[in-house]
């Protein structure tokens, strides 16, 4: 799959909710996740390492109240989009969130992904 097929159902899968299933499928074994500086697991490694920030990360989501997410743009093995959130956490109340979050794809993978947003 090129990087626009990757970008593609990277951004219907997780429209559809299917944030951990997507890891399974488009993530490679030793993808590197990284977030803003200062943050908790500012850069992390491996696959089952991104599904368990995931899945805590959506665990602690008491309610969607609404989401979105751009449709991609890919500019040679990267893509890139914009997702924004109006969600009530567990530990910490309802929050509205916008990011920018960039990707890398080799063979078929997603290798990397960052996270740009303000910090609050």
């Amino acid at each position: 799959m090129n990087t626009w097929g990757v970008a593609k159902k990277w951004k219907e899968m997780c429209e559809k909710g299917k944030n951990l299933e997507c890891i399974n499928e488009l993530y490679s074994e030793d993808v590197v996740s990284k977030e803003m500086p200062g943050m908790p697991r500012e850069s992390i490694t491996g696959k089952q390492n991104v599904w368990n920030k995931n899945k805590e990360w959506l665990d602690n989501v008491e309610e969607i109240h609404a989401s979105s997410i751009s449709a991609p743009i890919v500019a040679g093995n990267h893509f890139t989009t914009k997702m924004k959130f109006d969600l009530t956490f567990k530990d910490r109340g309802r929050q509205q969130m916008e990011e920018l979050a960039v990707f890398e794809v080799k063979d078929g993978k997603i290798t990397s992904e960052q996270f740009l947003y303000a910090l609050e």
